[in-house]
């Protein structure tokens, strides 16, 4: 039988070391997000994965709000993050650092995730959009492509919180 590990002893870094440490070249745009819940959980993802930067666009909610620090469990203090107005600001942003854009949404000619090959050093933003429309169709045709999450049910969407966890499991963890 296996033991479950205690919180003390799952060698987890300090606030201080998070913010000292290297980054995965990583960032995500959030395109209209509206439930804080989600964008709490996103900042965890973002913590977890040791993302660079996460911009919040638009309706997109900022911490600190009871709604986000109740699922971020102090992600918001490690992740850093900055708002834009528009996403459009954001992928110029991004742009100009060197970051490739991928919109992660269902679209004509998207990547399926499994064939998108990534690797630490190459500059990606992965743009996330709204709940029930998506990313906007002007980011989609600004994006350099657009990445797919193979789906075989019948809803064929997940939640965004989890679209977040299922790329970046699949981009950063499995080239680990």
């Amino acid at each position: 039988m296996s033991r479950k590990i205690p919180n003390a002893e799952l060698d987890r870094l300090s606030e201080e070391q998070f913010k000292q440490s290297n980054k995965h070249s990583i960032i995500l745009i959030l395109d209209h997000v509206r439930s804080m819940q989600n964008v709490g959980a996103i900042f965890r993802s973002a913590d977890a994965f040791l993302l660079q930067h996460i911009f919040l666009c638009g309706i997109t909610a900022t911490p600190p709000h009871r709604d986000i620090l109740k699922t971020a469990l102090g992600a918001t203090e490690t992740v850093s993050w900055s708002y834009c107005e528009t996403t459009e600001e954001a992928i110029e942003r991004a742009k100009k650092n060197g970051f490739k854009i991928a919109a992660v949404e269902q679209v004509e000619q998207a990547k399926s995730l499994e064939t998108v090959h990534w690797q630490n050093g190459d500059k990606l933003a992965l743009v996330f959009g709204h709940e029930v429309k998506g990313v906007q169709q002007s980011i989609v045709n600004s994006a350099d492509y657009c990445i797919e999450i193979p789906q075989w049910g019948s809803k064929h969407s997940f939640n965004i919180s989890v679209s977040v966890g299922i790329v970046l499991w699949q981009l950063i963890g499995t080239t680990q």
